[in-house]
């Protein structure tokens, strides 16, 4: 069931299918734990809050609008529901930005030089990162790290999509300028 679509799967399920629910839960849980994670900090409440985000994409999956993207739908509730954790706890992280690696080495064996230079450039990428407005570097992850598109990000923050390209264009602008310091 891995090449199936997302929408396949929701119609699926929908029909009487539960081991389509499965199959999507399964998809996103790690997406959404750290998708989750940049918001709430503590470990057990990012497993309560993602546990809540996949109740609440079960209740109203049959609502969910089939001419938009399933992964931007999820997210969305991702982020909502910690946002509502948050404001319940009365703590709000106004910083997207975590502290889990933001490349992966491909290579099974780098050599050590290669280690330290990328693991480096790592710490001053997220260093740079953190350095920049919430609102930049949230366009930037979910445009470099998270791989949505433009029209998805627009949809998952609530802003137009010229106003993302902006945001964007002036997040690499002021990334470039931290790079280079």
């Amino acid at each position: 069931m891995s090449g199936i679509q997302d929408l396949q799967l929701v119609d699926d399920y929908l029909a009487g299918d539960d081991e389509s629910l499965r199959v999507l839960i399964e998809r996103y849980t790690n997406l959404i734990f750290a998708f989750v994670s940049r918001y709430v900090r503590d470990e057990d409440s990012v497993e309560d809050v993602v546990q809540e985000v996949f109740i609440k994409m079960w209740k109203n999956l049959g609502n969910f609008d089939r001419t938009k993207s399933f992964k931007v739908w999820l997210y969305v509730i991702a982020k909502n529901t910690a946002l509502d954790f948050l404001k319940k706890k009365r703590i709000i992280n106004f910083s997207t930005v975590d502290d889990e690696k933001i490349f992966e080495i491909e290579d099974v064996r780098p050599l050590p030089d290669e280690i330290l230079h990328s693991t480096n450039e790592a710490h001053i990428l997220k260093t740079a990162l953190k350095k920049l407005p919430a609102n930049y570097s949230e366009i930037l992850l979910f445009y470099y790290r998270d791989g949505f598109n433009f029209r998805e990000i627009s949809e998952l923050i609530g802003k137009p999509l010229n106003t993302v390209k902006s945001l964007h264009f002036r997040a690499l602008k002021m990334l470039k300028k931290l790079l280079s310091k």
